[in-house]
């Protein structure tokens, strides 16, 4: 129940959808933007959320801290394949 509630929250499949699309660590900034522009202390919530879940993690380069997909995070994704299988049919008729 607490894996349901966390990824139920407003923005965080989409978070976590952005950082699996993105296939390497991405900058704060550059999240957002591809949110859609949501609020930096909506992201920095749901960051930390999936941070201390495991599901994310935070990198340090020179030029920008950033985050990324953990291996749970990953695996995360693998398994809602059948959900993102099923919406799209589910999509295709209405």
């Amino acid at each position: 129940m607490a894996a349901l509630d966390l990824l139920g929250r407003r923005w965080t499949l989409r978070v976590i959808w952005e950082l699996h699309r993105n296939g390497a660590p991405i900058g704060f900034r550059d999240l957002q933007r591809r949110c859609d522009d949501m609020s930096s202390s909506v992201l920095a919530t749901r960051l930390t959320e999936l941070r201390e879940a495991g599901i994310a993690a935070s990198t340090s380069t020179a030029a920008q801290p950033a985050v990324h997909l953990t291996a749970l995070g990953d695996d995360l994704v693998t398994a809602m394949g059948p959900l993102l299988d099923w919406s799209r049919a589910w999509a295709e008729r209405r």
